[in-house]
């Protein structure tokens, strides 16, 4: 959806919606393309509530790069464990990763009351990914994404595979745009609570909010400063739709752009710049700013429509959407070599944003969510009873 449609689409929502009510789940139902490292897991003994090795093999087998086995397979790695029960202590989790060879690469052990265990197998997931990769696991992350429609609209957060959704907010007129604190602390989105686009900052974990700005006219797609201290949005109350920058210990947002071109969908760099989308090129096509605003580079050249930026963590990787014979797309631009790839199939891809170890997008199709690694050889859907959209990868705790 180009930033033209995007906007007009905010009106049309406030006259009603065709999508379906959902239901807060997500299944994930479509894993891996391709194979990985053959890992075989044995059956977590001790009786614990939940399926501790389950977990754990579909975990790895997210990421494309573990294929997990049946115990005594042949294969280069192995998990053995087990969940006892502690008293009013809860579980005491013990797992061993060991090589082909016999040899310990892992021995550790966590205690855990029976409601966290999920939380301790995803724990143990990405410990033995990094141990293995060199880099950090992501199945102890969240996610964020709107679901809803016909009349109600839910801000949701959920596991990084789809489990334990909570509905932190639930609101009579459309939700957009949700995007976290560096911290994970907070989400900022637009509320058309009123029947008037307003920024909202909210708590996750105590649900307080705070609206940030409710000028005329528009405000839209909120994005947070690397330090968490200043939010960059989209304003039209000076007649225009250009890019403002807002600290939040103050009221007064300041203007980054000023022209004719409708500037909008802004994303911070990690030095402080800041990516947007704007149609002054005739098209809409990714642009650059510094800190401060002033002249700014145009990016992206491959076709006539490329929106809808997302940051890598690192910086060095801008994902967007990206039209082609009719159909969007999900792409990605490396801002050192040049290099523009086409990550998706394509149809009505929307809304990209990075996983925080960097090696993951997730993004929208229109109505599910889906994601696809950074180089488009592992994918995955996510099946909700219901729709997705704008969904947005939390970064790892502090």
């Amino acid at each position: 959806m180009n930033p033209i449609t995007r906007l007009l689409a905010l009106l049309v929502l406030l006259l009603g919606s065709s999508l379906t009510h959902a239901q807060l789940t997500i299944d994930i139902t479509k894993g891996i393309e391709g194979s990985g490292i053959p890992i075989a897991i044995a059956p977590f003994s001790g009786g614990a509530p939940e399926d501790i090795t389950g977990i754990i093999a579909a975990d790895l087998q997210r990421t494309g790069k573990f294929a997990p086995q049946p115990a005594g397979s042949r294969a280069d790695y192995s998990v053995a464990g087990q969940a006892s029960s502690g008293g009013s202590r809860g579980y005491v989790v013990q797992f061993q990763l060991s090589g082909a060879q016999g040899g310990q690469l892992l021995n550790l052990s966590f205690d855990a009351p029976a409601n966290q265990l999920r939380a301790v197998a995803h724990r143990i997931s990405d410990l033995i990914y990094e141990k293995l990769t060199g880099d950090k696991g992501l199945a102890g992350t969240r996610i964020a994404y709107v679901a809803g429609g016909g009349g109600t609209w839910y801000l949701v957060i959920a596991d990084a595979d789809g489990q334990n959704p909570q509905t932190i907010l639930r609101s009579g007129q459309p939700i957009m745009s949700p995007a976290w604190a560096p911290d994970g602390s907070k989400l900022a989105y637009v509320s058309f609570e009123g029947r008037r686009p307003q920024i909202v900052v909210q708590d996750v974990v105590n649900g307080s909010r705070r609206t940030v700005s409710a000028a005329p006219g528009i405000n839209g797609a909120p994005s947070w400063s690397p330090d968490g201290q200043r939010l960059a949005f989209t304003l039209s109350k000076d007649g225009n739709p250009e890019i403002y920058a807002l600290n939040l210990g103050s009221q007064s947002p300041v203007r980054l752009t000023n022209g004719g071109a409708i500037d909008t969908e802004p994303v911070w760099l990690p030095d402080g710049s800041i990516v947007f989308t704007s149609d002054r090129g005739g098209s809409p096509q990714l642009y650059r700013i510094g800190p401060g605003g002033g002249a700014a580079q145009r990016l992206t050249f491959d076709g006539d429509y490329n929106a809808r930026p997302a940051v890598s963590p690192d910086g060095r990787t801008i994902a967007m959407v990206h039209r082609r014979g009719g159909r969007f797309h999900i792409a990605v631009l490396d801002l050192q070599t040049r290099r523009f790839r086409v990550l998706t199939a394509g149809g009505l891809d929307e809304s990209p944003s990075f996983a925080p170890n960097g090696k993951m997008i997730i993004y929208s199709n229109g109505q599910r969510l889906m994601a696809v690694s950074l180089d488009g050889s592992v994918k995955q859907e996510f099946a909700l009873r219901g729709n997705g959209r704008d969904p947005v990868w939390a970064p790892f705790a502090r």
